[in-house]
């Protein structure tokens, strides 16, 4: 049984819209259309397809506004953090645009054939389930280099940002892209592994939990389709004795509160030595202190509500937990007497090993600091976790923090002097509990072709 998919404002919990859950059979016949447009997009040149994508771009900066707005009703992200969100999915649009047939033109090898080579043919309908945090980034992140790539794209959105997930649907068809080479199915979670194990389904990606990921992983496994993980993260920001303090607290506060929390690649465990514990705390809370929370519609709002009650619910009920067992709170920590799903800036202190703050994801604005001797037991708490999927090191030293970012934190992204992001032109993914697989980038569009051998006697 099919029930509906329904948007609700976390600023103020009205219901947005209602929205009726297509059937098996209507899903069913979706994926038929996807993949019988797969079978002419294939064949288009890059250039074609660049002209579309760049159009897309085009269309996604006339409608800044009204998408940013969108965002902000639906998952409450702020509207100035809504409109860079859009402006970034432009760029990856033109980044593949520019750069997609250069990363997939054949590579000639030299053997005992006459010619032998290597080509990356697409492999056809994608099926890519996404989360509501990034609602437009995390869609375009994998459209662009997909359908740039030959494939066509099916997207699963997450169940509360719907007018998000039609909106990027339109975007394509707005832009002039064929018909069905990229649609929005607004299903359930219940209907995914129904559609992974559709026949004309090639491939799936996913970004969200660990959990969601494993149960993706398992369907997708059994029917040896290939899969690409972006999943939790707990990003440890390890800040060294000779740290610039204020540059450090900046880029902490800003990887820590971006999207209010929300990011898989959010800031989350700041690691300081004991030495420099008590000037770190004293600016990171006043700087911490000094962000507005409010009405994301409103311009100088730095920190919307969360994006549903019941994640901010669950978010509180770690910091209660983190403090009960020895944590101690600094700033914040309370459910504010609103309406709406807001939570307010808050800093755990004295953070150990047994706690959430510690061993879980931390999924909003709540930083937890955990107090260290020195560098090398900062290393060994930095790695001391589930996740691998960002860090930071904070160092005066260039050439020690590129070591320490290089060569021993444990993760997919690791960033000196500033705060982990995503970049059109970088592979991004994880590794540990974290995903495996990459986005962006080179090694991003890749992941889904056929690297295939021609070898010619």
């Amino acid at each position: 049984m099919t029930m509906p998919i329904e948007s609700v404002n976390p600023t103020n919990g009205a219901t947005i819209r209602t929205y009726k859950e297509p059937s098996p059979e209507e899903v069913a016949a979706i994926l038929g259309q996807v993949d019988e447009a797969f079978g002419s997009w294939r064949t288009t040149s890059f250039g074609e397809r660049a002209q579309l994508m760049r159009a897309a771009a085009q269309v996604l900066r006339a409608k800044t506004d009204e998408y940013a707005r969108l965002m902000a009703e639906e998952m409450g992200k702020p509207i100035r953090e809504g409109r860079a969100e859009v402006e970034k999915c432009a760029w990856v649009c033109e980044y593949y645009a520019e750069s997609a047939e250069g990363f997939l033109s054949r590579e000639l090898i030299e053997t005992d054939a006459r010619q032998s080579f290597v080509t990356f043919e697409p492999l056809g309908v994608v099926l890519a389930v996404m989360p509501w945090n990034f609602p437009f980034w995390q869609v375009f992140r994998f459209a662009a280099p997909g359908l740039m790539a030959g494939n066509t794209g099916v997207l699963k959105h997450a169940s509360n940002v719907p007018g998000c997930a039609l909106a990027i649907e339109a975007v394509f068809r707005e832009a002039g892209f064929p018909e069905n080479v990229f649609r929005t199915l607004l299903i359930g979670s219940k209907q995914v592994d129904r559609v992974i194990e559709h026949p004309k389904v090639r491939a799936v990606t996913l970004t969200g939990s660990t959990r969601a990921g494993r149960a993706v992983a398992r369907t997708s496994g059994s029917l040896l389709k290939k899969t690409v993980l972006e999943l939790g993260g707990s990003d440890p920001y390890l800040i060294l004795e000779d740290a610039d303090l204020e540059l450090a607290v900046d880029a902490c506060v800003s990887g820590r509160l971006i999207n209010g929390g929300q990011s898989c690649i959010a800031a989350k465990r700041f690691i300081v030595p004991r030495k420099i514990l008590p000037a770190f705390e004293e600016q990171f809370v006043a700087k911490m202190m000094a962000k507005k929370m409010g009405d994301p519609l409103a311009e100088d709002t730095d920190l919307g509500p969360q994006a549903r009650h019941d994640l901010r619910d669950d978010l509180h009920r770690q910091v209660e937990a983190s403090i009960d067992a020895g944590a101690q709170c600094l700033l914040g920590c309370e459910i504010p007497d609103d309406p709406g799903a807001f939570y307010p800036p808050s800093v755990l202190t004295a953070v150990a090993r047994g706690m959430p703050a510690y061993d879980e994801e931390l999924f909003g604005p709540v930083a937890a600091i955990i107090p260290v001797d020195d560098e090398e037991e900062g290393i060994r708490v930095a790695n001391d976790s589930p996740f691998g999927l960002g860090a930071a090191v904070f160092t005066r030293d260039l050439a020690r923090g590129e070591e320490v970012a290089a060569r021993r934190l444990e993760a997919g992204c690791c960033f000196v002097n500033t705060f982990v992001r995503s970049d059109p032109r970088l592979p991004f993914g994880g590794i540990k509990e974290s995903g495996y697989g990459r986005e962006l980038g080179q090694y991003g569009i890749k992941e889904f072709v056929n690297i295939k051998t021609v070898y010619v006697a």
